[in-house]
């Protein structure tokens, strides 16, 4: 029965050629040329070694593959609900649209969420709830040693480089930063010129690659760095220590992409591959990581430094914090990025399965801080699926100062979560270098959509610190939030985890055995375990 199709063609290729032998010319033709090649086709299926359902199949079996292909589109617009699409939800990507568009975002005849549901959270209301603030919170980053302290949105564009974005994209996201008076982090791929075009405020993010200020052998190279970073628009600089979509692995940039305009940015040779390690060559010891630290913050004349990273063995983040205490250097702030992977693509165990979750890295790092009294010196950022201002408060409550936003910021762009970043085919033109594809993005439009984005979100986190009765977002505490589960019914987060008190780890005692063990084997001296 898998052959009835090839023979009805066959068939048909016969039926055509006697209508050309009749005189039928034209319409023997073009059948003729039509179920020729369909011949043809099934001849070189029957043949080839890649694919074994074509052999069986030569002419059904390409439906499969059809089939396949189209699936991700009717699950996405045909099949699910709102609320039950990941990575976001038709209702989290909807909210991000109307607010980008800016029409109306109210919902009415209550939530599509099962608040009964476990894993639902929620912020408790004050009865004395107060108006919401006239202008929305902000966060002074830089310490004591920082001489150019930036003060920061609560919600900022999150690395996302020229090369993984095209540029109409940058272009776009760099004006509504401008706009609406929030940073835009650079990615680790330099500095471009469509960075700069705009003017928007830029967070400067050097990966172990050291793109625009690398030398010829690959290592770090200081006048370069204070060439760049002495611009105005640079107001903060950020140490990528490692990133939730791929924690732990670097990565190769073949030639065949590095193009004129990307070669410009990260002051590489054009059409040469360029490596970005998995590790950083200019320091070893989290001694060392801080002294680098500290000489970025005098090269760029004082500017805040901090670093990114996705929480890994724990006792790693403990030893840069005992490096902290001996050597007294303190990085201006912290981003905590989630492995729930962002818009860099990555091995699919990475995302699903290396590096700890945005909650869990944020508690754990906001425990250590304060346990070491260290707190009150290091701002603390959070990244990882932030997109509306819930999300943004809850983390706050759970010990970030600000917040970062990747693909909430390409959703306001127009992105489908079509899910081709790393194929060059994006549909909407935000992840790609090709030209007719980026033609698609409306710069000065899609700016406008990236500063209502922000402006709406920001403010629907006014309205909830407002509701919760508290004046800035630095007064939302763990017990604001809860979270129902079936082993413990519905909770605040105190009781869902240990917090450390200040100073509580640099005291002898028996509470916290579990942060206690890790502190026990970390050494300012080594990343490595003193088992």
């Amino acid at each position: 029965m898998r052959f009835v199709p090839s023979l009805i063609i066959l068939l048909a290729l016969i039926a055509s050629l006697s209508l050309l032998a009749s005189g039928q010319m034209l319409v023997g033709a073009i059948l003729s040329g039509l179920f020729g090649f369909l011949v043809i086709v099934i001849v070189w299926q029957f043949f080839q070694p890649k694919h074994s359902l074509l052999r069986n199949y030569p002419i059904t079996g390409f439906f499969r593959y059809l089939a396949e292909e189209l699936r991700p589109m009717v699950q996405q617009y045909f099949v699910e609900n709102d609320i039950d699409g990941a990575p976001f939800s038709r209702r989290e990507r909807d909210v991000i649209y109307r607010r980008a568009k800016n029409v109306e975002d109210n919902e009415p005849f209550g939530t599509e969420l099962d608040v009964y549901n476990e894993h639902y959270e929620w912020m408790n209301h004050s009865i004395i709830a107060r108006e919401k603030a006239k202008s929305p919170t902000t966060v002074l980053v830089g310490n004591q040693q920082c001489s150019q302290p930036y003060e920061s949105s609560p919600l900022n564009i999150s690395a996302m480089s020229f090369g993984s974005l095209g540029q109409n994209a940058i272009l776009a996201l760099n004006k509504g930063a401008k706009q609406g008076g929030f940073a835009h982090n650079t990615g680790e791929g330099g500095i471009s010129r469509y960075h700069r075009e705009h003017g928007g405020d830029l967070i400067w993010e050097l990966g172990t690659g050291y793109f625009g200020c690398r030398a010829k052998n690959g290592a770090f190279d200081p006048e370069a760095f204070r060439d760049q970073s002495a611009s105005s628009q640079v107001k903060m600089i950020e140490l990528k220590i490692s990133q939730g979509a791929k924690p732990g692995k670097g990565g190769m940039l073949p030639g065949a992409k590095v193009t004129a305009e990307v070669a410009e940015a990260r002051g590489i040779a054009i059409g040469q591959d360029c490596d970005s390690p998995s590790s950083h060559r200019e320091f070893n010891t989290p001694i060392q990581m801080l002294e680098f630290i500290a000489k970025l913050r005098e090269l760029s004349g004082g500017k805040p430094v901090g670093f990114k990273l996705c929480i890994g063995h724990r006792w790693e983040f403990m030893a840069i914090c005992k490096a902290m205490l001996e050597t007294g250097i303190h990085p201006d702030y912290i981003v905590i990025d989630g492995a729930e992977g962002g818009t860099g693509a990555a091995p699919p165990e990475f995302p699903a399965h290396v590096g700890t979750p945005l909650r869990e890295g944020l508690l754990f790092a906001r425990n250590v801080l304060n346990g070491t009294n260290l707190k009150q010196h290091v701002k603390l950022a959070a990244a990882g699926k932030i997109t509306t201002g819930f999300r943004m408060a809850s983390n706050m409550a759970l010990g970030a100062d600000f917040c970062y936003s990747a693909r909430g910021f390409m959703f306001s762009l127009g992105c489908l979560q079509s899910q081709a970043c790393h194929t060059g085919h994006c549909p909407t033109g935000v992840a790609t270098q090709a030209p007719l594809r980026q033609r698609a993005l409306d710069v000065n439009d899609k700016a406008n959509r990236v500063y209502n984005f922000h402006r709406h979100t920001v403010d629907a986190l006014s309205n909830i610190l407002a509701a919760v009765g508290v004046e800035d977002s630095h007064q939302l505490r763990p017990e604001h939030l809860f979270h129902r589960s079936y082993q413990h019914g519905a909770e605040d987060w105190r009781k869902h985890y240990s917090w450390l008190e200040a100073g509580e780890l640099l005291e002898e005692g028996e509470s916290n055995l579990l942060y206690r063990k890790d502190w026990a084997i970390s050494r300012a001296d080594s990343f490595a375990a003193k088992f």
